[in-house]
């Protein structure tokens, strides 16, 4: 693999862009893999990824039944953050944020990292209480934030209405160090580096069953044929209960569409993100100028990509008065992605009732922010049988009752 850096630019320049390189290869598949990762997303990547740096393992396939970071990856509001309540919670994270960090650096691929600062509003008295709370124990768990009183919202935000008819800002939640990323440029740089260090890609290769043998994963049937194996990562988010059932066993996940829009592109105004989780939207601005937005999940379970004109009311609606401005935007376009749901609204790494099977699943919306850390703690999983990360995330914790209730403690699971 070329490094890109900006001599190879000015390199490649002088000769009309002739000499690039394909950024991953797109091999037939092999009959025998020593792992294989069901979903080439930004989790399954970033899995494949720690299994060859962090413990050598590159006889891997990552199979994809469409395009590579074609689901949620490249459907979400690219939020990054770590303010999470519960100390397993903000311990993945904040290893996910910090990756965010030096990712750029770490694959030699611009994700376009930017730690502009994300704001949680408190529109009602108890959020001022709860989130005051996870300040507290934000600083316990050595997460950076702080609460922030009305006027220094107002300085962060101009653009923002501190005195809404319904819903006033009382302050806020601020991590300066959380941001955005460009999730098709962390999906890409994810498949760069595992494709150089020898590993498969495999896109339009659906798996259609799991072989088992004796308790014992043994290989997938897959659109491409069958592929043998001697670990399985289950790494498909919405649709992690139908491949769950191939294996033969049952996930405590619902699947719901989580929607989203964007506006046209307008001057810069905005130069952090906000999220208010009482009206449920949230905004941030993008490179290109559009205003970002997402509101909460559909309400019923379904497997839509698409948008809907009830959550276009609903989102903007409640956005107009913490943000007048928008009023007078035209959207540009709206999608939908589908998000599985734990009743803890917490996420699964875990073994499973196969032997050699491991799950991935249950981010909700809250995936993408996760991406780095979930990737380094399933693949600690699955090379070694344990990882300090993932350990309160297993899915027996539904049966033994130890949940991780951030549904309570983070309002929504953004």
């Amino acid at each position: 693999m070329k490094r890109y850096s900006a001599f190879a630019v000015a390199r490649e320049a002088l000769r009309c862009h002739t000499g690039w390189e394909r950024a991953w290869r797109a091999p037939e598949p092999k009959r025998h893999y020593d792992v294989i990762i069901v979903g080439a997303g930004g989790h399954g990547l970033a899995t494949a990824y720690y299994l060859g740096k962090n413990f050598g393992i590159t006889n891997v396939a990552v199979l994809e039944k469409g395009w590579l970071g074609g689901g949620n990856t490249g459907r979400n509001t690219t939020i990054i953050r770590s303010n999470y309540l519960q100390d397993p919670s903000a311990a993945i994270y904040e290893k996910a944020r910090s990756l965010y960090e030096d990712m750029s650096q770490d694959l030699n691929y611009n994700v376009m990292f930017s730690p502009r600062g994300v704001i949680m509003l408190a529109q009602t008295e108890h959020e001022v209480r709860g989130y005051k709370r996870t300040a507290h124990a934000n600083a316990l768990q050595g997460v950076s934030t702080e609460w922030i009183e009305p006027a220094r919202v107002k300085e962060l935000v101009p653009i923002i209405n501190l005195e809404g008819p319904r819903y006033p800002v009382l302050g806020g939640l601020w991590q300066e160090r959380g941001g955005t990323a460009r999730h098709d440029a962390v999906a890409w740089g994810y498949a760069r580096a595992c494709s150089a260090m020898g590993m498969d890609i495999i896109q339009q290769c659906e798996v259609t069953g799991v072989r088992t043998e004796g308790g014992r994963v043994i290989g997938v049937d897959t659109s491409k044929g069958a592929i043998d194996c001697d670990k399985l990562g289950m790494v498909v988010a919405g649709n992690c209960s139908h491949l769950s059932q191939m294996a033969g066993f049952r996930l405590p996940v619902e699947s719901v569409a989580l929607q989203a829009l964007v506006s046209e592109p307008i001057k810069p105004c905005m130069d952090v993100v906000v999220m208010a989780n009482t009206v449920h939207g949230y905004m941030s601005q993008s490179d290109k100028g559009e205003m970002v937005i997402g509101g909460g999940t559909d309400g019923y379970n379904n497997y839509t990509q698409r948008g809907s004109f009830h959550h276009i009311e609903e989102t903007v609606r409640a956005l107009n008065e913490t943000f007048p401005m928008v009023s007078r935007l035209k959207m540009l376009r709206q999608w939908g992605g589908i998000v599985d749901v734990t009743g803890d609204r917490s996420p699964i790494i875990s073994k499973t009732p196969v032997q050699n099977c491991f799950v991935n699943a249950g981010w909700g919306t809250g995936g993408f922010k996760a991406i780095p850390g979930s990737g380094w703690a399933m693949a600690e999983l699955m090379a070694t049988g344990h990882s300090p990360l993932a350990e309160e995330f297993s899915m027996m914790r539904f049966k033994e009752g130890k949940f991780i209730d951030e549904s309570v403690a983070a309002g929504v699971a953004h």
